[in-house]
C-alpha cells in the first residue's frame, strides 16, 4: 500500500509540474519572460533620434523571448510630431530567441517647429498568445524614445523687377528682399553680384543685409544701385544676386540661394535730337530795301530802241 501511495504522490507532483509548464498557465499567475527594447543612439535611452532634413527617422526595436514557447505579439504606436508612422502590426518570436522590427517615420514638416525641439513617442507590444494559446489577460511592454527637430538654415532672396529700361550714363535701383525660411535665427554671410554686361556697375548697397539677425519668418530689404557707362550699348543684361546663410556656412552645409532679373539698357539721351522741332534753330532771312524806282523789262527795251533811232539821225 505504501508503494502505491508513493507512486500516486510522484504522479501528482509530476502532473503539476507539467501543467505549470503549459503555455496557458502563464496567463494566469506566472509572468512569461519576454521584453521589448529600442535600439537608442549610442545605446543611451537619453539620446533622441534626430529627424532628417526631410522629416524622416528609422527606429529599430527588439522583442526578446526568454521562455521555452513561441509567442505572438501585436504592436501599437503613439506618435510624437504629426506625420506618418509605419511599423508592423504583429510578430511571432520563437522560444529562447529575439526578433528585430522597424518603425519608419516620415512626412514630418520640420519647418513647423523650432530647432532642437523634442517630443516623446511610445511603442507598445501586447502578448496575444503563447504557443498559439490565446491569453485571457495578456501582458504588455512599453518602450519610449524621443524625436528631435534638426536645425535648418534656409534663406530666400527675391529681386523686384525693374519698372522699365535705363539709359546709358544713368543709374537704376533694384529692391532686394531676404527672408529667413529656416527654423533658427540666421543672417546673411556672403553676397555675390554677377551680370553679363561689363559696362554695368553695382554699388555696395546690399552690405546692410549682413548686419541684421533674422528670426524665423522675418525679412530684410535693401536697394542695389546699378550704374551704366555712357558708352554702354543697347542690351538686355541679366543681373543675378546670390546670398549665403551665415549659420549654414558655420556648419559647412550648402546654403546658397539666388535670384535674377533682366535689366534693359538703352542708348543715352542726346541734347539735340535731329528728329525734334526746336524753334531756337530756325533761321531768319533779312530783306534789305532800296529807294530807286522799279524798272520793268519793257521800259528798259523801249529806252534802248529810242537811243538807237536818235543816233542814226545824227
Amino acid at each position: 500500500m505504501e508503494h502505491k501511495s508513493t507512486n500516486s504522490y510522484i504522479f501528482i507532483i509530476t502532473s503539476l509540474i507539467l501543467i505549470s509548464l503549459l503555455p496557458g498557465v502563464y496567463s494566469q499567475d506566472v509572468d512569461y519572460p519576454w521584453e521589448l527594447n529600442i535600439e537608442y543612439p549610442e545605446d543611451d535611452s537619453g539620446n533622441p533620434f534626430e529627424l532628417s532634413n526631410d522629416g524622416k527617422a528609422r527606429i529599430v526595436f527588439i522583442v526578446t523571448n526568454e521562455g521555452p514557447f513561441s509567442i505572438d505579439v501585436s504592436f501599437e504606436y503613439e506618435k510624437a510630431f504629426p506625420g506618418e508612422y509605419s511599423g508592423p502590426s504583429e510578430g511571432t518570436i520563437e522560444g529562447q530567441s529575439n526578433e528585430s522590427f522597424t518603425l519608419q517615420i516620415s512626412n514630418i514638416n520640420i519647418l513647423n517647429f523650432e530647432a532642437r525641439k523634442e517630443e516623446v513617442f511610445t511603442i507598445t507590444a501586447n502578448l496575444d498568445s503563447i504557443q498559439d494559446t490565446p491569453q485571457l489577460f495578456p501582458s504588455s511592454n512599453d518602450a519610449e524614445g524621443k524625436l528631435m527637430i534638426p536645425i535648418i538654415y534656409l534663406l530666400d532672396i527675391e529681386i523686384e523687377d525693374p519698372v522699365g529700361p535705363m539709359n546709358a550714363g544713368s543709374s537704376m535701383p533694384l529692391r532686394v528682399t531676404v527672408t529667413n525660411k529656416g527654423n533658427i535665427v540666421d543672417n546673411v554671410g556672403e553676397i555675390e553680384i554677377t551680370d553679363n554686361c561689363p559696362l554695368l556697375s553695382p554699388n555696395n548697397g546690399l552690405d546692410s543685409l549682413m548686419t541684421a539677425n533674422l528670426n524665423p519668418g522675418k525679412s530684410i530689404q535693401s536697394d542695389l544701385e546699378l550704374s551704366a557707362s555712357e558708352s554702354h550699348p543697347r542690351r538686355n543684361c541679366k543681373v543675378e544676386i546670390t546670398v549665403a546663410s551665415n549659420g549654414g556656412m558655420n556648419i559647412g552645409s550648402q546654403s546658397l540661394v539666388s535670384d535674377d532679373v533682366q535689366v534693359v539698357v538703352d542708348p543715352p539721351l542726346t541734347k539735340n535730337d535731329p528728329d525734334s522741332n526746336d524753334d531756337s534753330t530756325t533761321t531768319t532771312t533779312q530783306v534789305i530795301g532800296s529807294s530807286l524806282p522799279f524798272l520793268n523789262p519793257i521800259s528798259i527795251i523801249f529806252c534802248i530802241f529810242t537811243a538807237l533811232v536818235f543816233s542814226r539821225k545824227n
